[in-house]
């Protein structure tokens, strides 16, 4: 049976902390419009995706990809317990691995420790409905994320790992390829070829996800119109944005602002 779930209007976020049996089960052959990060306090889970099944054990984070046909459940024989969030965009899923869902296992019992009392928090913040309660809910996800992205990074080439951090910190710049290579201290192709090989992406892919996702939060908090969210992130030409805004939201920027 489900211990509460919380539905915060007008960010799109979505939040609860479950506690199932082996009948639970959840299927989305179209996919979502957004992501869902997950995290397991005990028992077991699992996700089936196109690419295969993957387990969610305890000390687990699980990060579902926007988009991705999947059912996912409780273990035959078990319960699961774990607190869940979706939510629309955030920047620093540009920093994790492009895989339909990713499982990170947290060994450390510190970090659990510190990932549960987030969850916790994003869920007090959506109960008390303070002035900032969005941006205090959107500062926990993009925490508990960044850790992710760190466990999951740790195997990752270090330079690929510097670049994926210098276009999340200067994404509003105009970055060369050759910029890029020469502070990885690589060539333009063995940078391109490697980067593509550690994340499953391309450099200018990442980095426009990045610019895309932070259009969208600048859009919906911030009160900027499409074309300005455009300009603000990176993009030189509105056209060019809108086109990569439709492929990734399945709608228009104005449409996305207009809710």
């Amino acid at each position: 049976m489900a211990a509460g779930g919380t539905y915060l209007p007008g960010n799109g976020i979505i939040a609860g902390h479950f506690r199932e049996n082996d009948h639970y089960l959840i299927s989305r052959p179209e996919g979502m419009n957004d992501w869902l990060l997950l995290y397991t306090i005990d028992g077991e889970g699992y996700f089936h995706t196109p690419a295969g099944e993957r387990s969610c054990g305890e000390g687990d984070m699980a990060l579902l990809r926007k988009g991705t046909p999947h059912s996912y459940g409780t273990k035959q024989g078990r319960t699961w317990h774990f607190m869940w969030a979706h939510f629309e965009a955030l920047p620093e899923v540009g920093l994790l691995p492009v895989e339909e869902v990713l499982i990170c296992p947290v060994a450390s019992s510190s970090v659990q420790r510190q990932l549960a009392r987030m969850f916790r928090s994003l869920l007090q913040y959506s109960r008390d409905r303070s002035r900032l309660w969005q941006e205090l809910c959107e500062n926990q996800l993009s925490g508990m994320l960044l850790i992710m992205a760190e466990h999951l990074t740790e195997g990752m080439d270090p330079r690929v790992s510097q670049v994926m951090r210098l276009l999340s910190s200067r994404m509003q710049e105009q970055l060369s390829l050759e910029e890029l290579a020469e502070d990885a201290g690589l060539s333009v192709s063995r940078l391109s070829h490697l980067f593509k090989q550690e994340t499953g992406s391309s450099i200018l892919d990442t980095l426009n996800g990045m610019r895309l996702d932070q259009a969208a939060m600048l859009m919906t908090h911030a009160g900027r119109t499409a074309t300005e969210a455009a300009f603000d992130v990176g993009f030189q030409s509105y056209n060019h944005f809108a086109a990569l805004f439709r492929r990734r939201f399945n709608r228009s920027p104005s449409r996305y602002r207009d809710g």
